[in-house]
């Protein structure tokens, strides 16, 4: 459904009310025509999608769908009233399924922020969600470089201070071990090639992750971790054997 720059105006204004609405009662949807109107095409979608069986092809046709609901997405972010809000909810996960994390953590910041709960059929508490998801994408390879870093931090702030299970939280310290590393698990890394500092922070967060879940699976990563970070201390602390500077000669 293309929208026109004044059709996406509109609606973003629409969101912003339908979100004011919500936000009178915390434990309530929104109202409003715009509201309704995403939730209808909202519901459109998710029937076209249970008849697509391929994983790969419903990603890709919710990458299309979103498109739809940017400016509403727009809307609701600036008014950030809060309201039990399905369309927010669900399509956050949405934009973590195609790999939108930027938009999919601002929609979980607000969400959090304002307590909107995910639909039911994800089984999931929100932090549970994000902490699964996103550390598996990064674990995975599909979120790696700076960016999987910056989204796993962000993905720990926002989690820190919500209760979720300690085998989600485990696999968030394991995801940020590996992107120290520069490795998934399709990829590894020799950590002798680490800078020192990334070394220990890596050793940090991977001995997090085995205290929170023993079979999280980085044992043999923290040992290979532990030894060189020993051999840079060995080197560090080895004098040097081109003897005294004796300055230049007179």
């Amino acid at each position: 459904m293309r929208q026109t720059p004044a059709q996406r105006h509109r609606l973003m204004v629409l969101a912003a009310v339908a979100a004011a609405t919500g936000a009178e009662d915390p434990h309530g949807e929104p109202t409003g025509t715009a509201y309704e109107l995403m939730k209808a095409q909202l519901y459109a979608h998710v029937r076209t999608l249970k008849n697509i069986q391929s994983v790969e092809r419903k990603i890709e046709a919710k990458r299309t769908m979103l498109g739809d609901f940017e400016a509403y997405l727009d809307g609701v972010l600036q008014a950030d009233a809060g309201g039990q809000d399905v369309v927010v909810g669900t399509l956050l996960v949405w934009h973590i399924d195609v790999g939108n994390f930027a938009q999919a953590l601002a929609l979980a910041e607000y969400a959090l922020r304002h307590a909107v709960a995910l639909p039911d059929q994800y089984q999931r508490t929100l932090p549970t969600l994000l902490l699964d998801e996103v550390s598996e994408a990064a674990i995975a390879g599909k979120l790696t470089g700076p960016d999987a870093l910056a989204y796993l931090a962000k993905v720990d702030m926002l989690t820190q201070d919500h209760d979720a299970h300690d085998q989600a939280r485990a696999k968030l310290h394991k995801a940020i071990g590996w992107a120290c590393m520069g490795k998934t698990s399709t990829n590894d890394a020799d950590p002798k090639d680490l800078p020192p500092d990334v070394a220990g922070i890596a050793l940090k967060h991977l001995r997090r992750a085995m205290e929170l879940n023993d079979k999280v699976g980085v044992k043999k990563d923290i040992e290979r971790l532990e030894r060189a970070v020993d051999q840079i201390k060995k080197a560090d602390s080895t004098p040097n054997d081109g003897g005294p500077d004796k300055g230049a000669s007179a």
